[in-house]
């Protein structure tokens, strides 16, 4: 009925670049479909790491259910009672559930891709492996980000090497220039798997239905309320036992505090639910074309995201940001192209103002700060009939003038060793000056902050 195992800590990984889905940790844990849906319960409570569980018939693979859509279906109302005492295989049926079956030898370069085509709503969920011989197992979807990211910092090492040579073979050559074509076009989503298709995905169906059964909440608990007002209007003088109830539960402030309570709620669940909007108006992962979209969405969307990064951690200062935007017409772009330039610029300023402002007092560049708080300015505006120019200011440490002519190198950067990849800032590049056909440049010094200046065409065709 029941086995479980793994093939190998996640964090004694030793990959390679084409390293397949045979060399990661994987889940190997059956129900026969015959046994109750309970079975499964329990499995999953002994277990708290476990992504999903095979389903099989008479040892033959059938299915398999994910943690998350197993609870998510089990927690509606009746379905437990409904369902737990009766074969897994009705359950089965019912939810009619999408699997993500990759062959147990796919490179973890094709298996990311893969994963990532899903719909959202499946874009978190575990992988079904395929063997050429031998049962099925299972992948945790974080698993296969960590190893991916593995294969990316190690790619990115061996092209920094391959820089350095004079020589290099060619077939080797060939297969590091693939996988960092593969790099670019999935380093978006890689580094918002985790975010997008996790936070998103996970809050939006529970807030939605705690928003949703607020507005009855709220309703009930005031015809409650009027039911005890009408009570102590034709029964001024209750029993002795229900006036000492009455002083305990103190129900004068409850009455007055229990709906602005519920209210307060339904207003937090609403700022959940723009967050949540927030997250798939910066990612768009659903629009890899071109759009006739508003600017200013995208760089709002960008700075909601960004909120939590705006407290420097050190010194509990927080970055000031001052919007200037202009009346600007709708601007046909690749927009999560786009927002991906805006994170990555503004991600730079707050590191730069951090960097700055947690210099001591002290400090000569400190003390002539061209503004004493930490700041960043957004700036809009019409440049012309045909193009519109987006400006990044920042009153951080600035650019040493003999490093500027490297900024948009691809893999230069001076940050330490795990912290930057150097690939954000000529990906941006690219990204407005290949995609877009418009220009990003900066203006720095020592003391002066940076400006950098994005200028875009509004419409694509025309150039």
């Amino acid at each position: 009925m029941l086995t479980m195992d793994t093939i190998k800590n996640g964090n004694e990984l030793n990959l390679q670049l084409e390293s397949n889905l045979q060399e990661l940790p994987l889940w190997s844990v059956y129900v026969e479909v015959s046994h109750p849906a309970k079975v499964i319960n329990t499995v999953f409570e002994q277990q708290p790491l476990l992504p999903g569980i095979i389903l099989t018939d008479n040892q033959e693979y059938v299915g398999m259910i994910s943690r998350q859509r197993f609870f998510e279906h089990m927690s509606r109302p009746y379905s437990f009672a409904l369902f737990a005492k009766r074969p897994t295989e009705t359950l089965l049926k019912f939810l009619d559930l999408d699997v993500c079956l990759i062959a147990e030898e796919t490179p973890i370069i094709e298996a990311i891709q893969i994963a990532l085509q899903r719909p959202s709503q499946l874009a978190y969920e575990p992988i079904v492996v395929k063997p050429k011989l031998g049962n099925y197992k299972l992948l945790d979807f974080h698993q296969l980000l960590l190893a991916y990211s593995q294969i990316q910092v190690l790619t990115l090492a061996q092209l920094e090497q391959v820089e350095e040579q004079s020589r290099i073979a060619k077939a080797g050559f060939r297969n590091l220039k693939n996988n960092y074509t593969r790099l670019l076009q999935n380093d978006k989503m890689a580094a918002l798997g985790q975010l997008v298709a996790g936070i998103a995905h996970e809050i939006n169906n529970p807030v939605s239905f705690i928003a949703g059964n607020l507005v009855h909440a709220l309703n009930y608990s005031q015809d409650l309320l009027d039911l005890v007002s009408l009570y102590q209007q034709y029964y001024p003088e209750p029993a002795a036992e229900i006036q000492d109830a009455i002083a305990d539960m103190e129900l004068e402030f409850l009455t007055a505090d229990f709906v602005h309570l519920l209210k307060s709620m339904k207003v937090g669940t609403e700022r959940i639910q723009e967050i949540v909007l927030a997250l798939r108006n910066f990612s768009r992962l659903d629009e890899s074309e071109q759009k006739i979209v508003d600017i200013h969405e995208g760089i709002d969307s960008t700075l909601l995201l960004l909120q939590s990064r705006l407290k420097n951690p050190e010194t509990c200062q927080i970055v000031s940001v001052v919007k200037d935007y202009a009346k600007l017409p709708l601007v046909e772009c690749y927009p999560g192209l786009l927002n991906q330039v805006f994170m990555s610029i503004i991600t730079n300023a707050i590191d730069a103002i951090y960097h700055n402002f947690n210099k001591s007092e002290s400090s000569s560049y400190s003390a002539n700060s061209f503004v004493k708080e930490p700041l960043i300015k957004i700036q809009t505006e019409l440049q012309n009939e045909n193009y519109i120019t987006i400006r990044i200011i920042d009153n951080g440490l600035g650019i040493p003038k003999d490093i500027q002519k490297r900024l948009f190198d691809p893999f230069f950067t001076t940050k330490s060793i795990g912290k930057g990849t150097g690939l954000s800032l000529s990906i941006s590049y690219q990204i407005i000056v290949d995609k877009h056909s418009g220009q990003l440049q900066f203006v720095s010094g020592l003391g002066r902050g940076t400006e950098f200046i994005i200028t875009i065409p509004i419409r694509l065709d025309c150039y």
